[in-house]
């Protein structure tokens, strides 16, 4: 966190950092940790949505440490919340004692083989509404003092700028070097279609019979899709067009099963309608690239003992429990 050069006088900073040593050895940090967030935020709104707290608990907390403190820490304005000098030195001082005593806490717990604290996952929305609540749940009875808190998104994200511990994705090679990534399965991918636009329009026999049909297209704007298809040492590339592109999978199966055109997915994502017969294969005896089931993580030193415990629970599940 980057803070502004303090200024005033030397008496009004020593009478700042006096009661931060009280505070800190009465065990007192939630306040503390309430204050670096919204200077680090610059918005009480997301410094409550990083902690897990209501904007006005955070306010609250905030207005209680000026108060011990006798000074004013943050300046509020409408559309923004800034340091004051005070406040520029209060969270010099603090922010490393802050994250010295966090990190002897968490190196404490995890000698003796206990993970706590909380972990902030990114996900695909699929996965996580598919696959997910049984990990959650699972993990959550082995590991009662670790909290999970899950973002679904179909975007890429940014681990390191947005403060994940852990990103799952479905998707190539990661093209950002300053994460580090673990490869965890394939994840196998087909084409489908509902059996009533087979009926309609013909059945492809070729991937160069694709350009007769509508296909539908993975991502969040007009631009076509590519689509590579590969049989023994053959390779053939299609390019994608049709009345509709999306960015997330479930919303394309339902489009197929509605007889919209034909669609590439992840298997599990539509498994149950194969089953079932909403979805059939289209040119099955062509194989898609292989896409794998990554975890991402931002650049430590060394991976928290509650992270490796939850990717290693994770890897297992969609791996042995639940096979993707």
């Amino acid at each position: 966190m980057e803070t502004p050069a303090p200024s005033g006088n030397e008496d009004k900073l020593a009478d700042i950092i006096a009661p931060c040593v009280i505070i800190i050895r009465m065990g007192e940090l939630e306040s503390i940790r309430a204050f670096l967030a919204v200077a680090e935020q610059r918005s009480f709104t997301a410094a409550a949505r990083q902690l897990g707290m209501t904007p006005a608990s955070v306010t609250r907390t905030i207005a209680a440490l000026e108060d011990r403190l006798g000074v004013q820490l943050l300046l509020r304005t409408t559309r923004q919340v800034s340091l004051t000098s005070a406040g520029a030195a209060y969270a010099a001082r603090v922010a490393p004692l802050a994250e010295a005593l966090a990190g002897a806490a968490d190196e404490t717990r995890e000698q003796h083989g206990i993970t706590a604290g909380s972990i902030r996952v990114s996900a695909p929305v699929s996965l996580g509404v598919r696959v997910l609540p049984a990990v959650l749940s699972q993990f959550a009875a082995i590991h009662p003092q670790t909290h999970v808190a899950l973002s679904l998104s179909d975007s890429f994200v940014d681990i390191v700028e947005d403060d994940y511990d852990l990103a799952i994705r479905i998707s190539g090679p990661p093209a950002d070097k300053s994460t580090v990534w673990r490869k965890i399965c394939k994840v196998p991918r087909l084409l489908v279609a509902a059996p009533s636009y087979l009926l309609a329009q013909g059945v492809p026999e070729t991937p160069e019979d694709l350009v007769r049909f509508s296909c539908l297209s993975y991502g969040e704007d007009a631009r076509s899709e590519l689509w590579e298809l590969t049989k023994g040492k053959t390779t053939r590339a299609h390019e994608v067009r049709g009345s509709f592109s999306a960015n997330n999978g479930d919303l394309l199966a339902r489009l197929a099963m509605q007889g919209e055109g034909i669609a590439r997915l992840p298997r599990f994502i539509i498994e149950a309608e194969l089953v079932s017969g909403a979805l059939v294969p289209v040119l099955s005896d062509w194989a898609c690239p292989d896409i794998w089931l990554t975890l991402y993580y931002p650049p430590y030193a060394r991976l928290p003992l509650r992270v490796a415990r939850f990717s290693d629970f994770f890897e297992v599940y969609v791996k042995e429990t639940r096979p993707l």
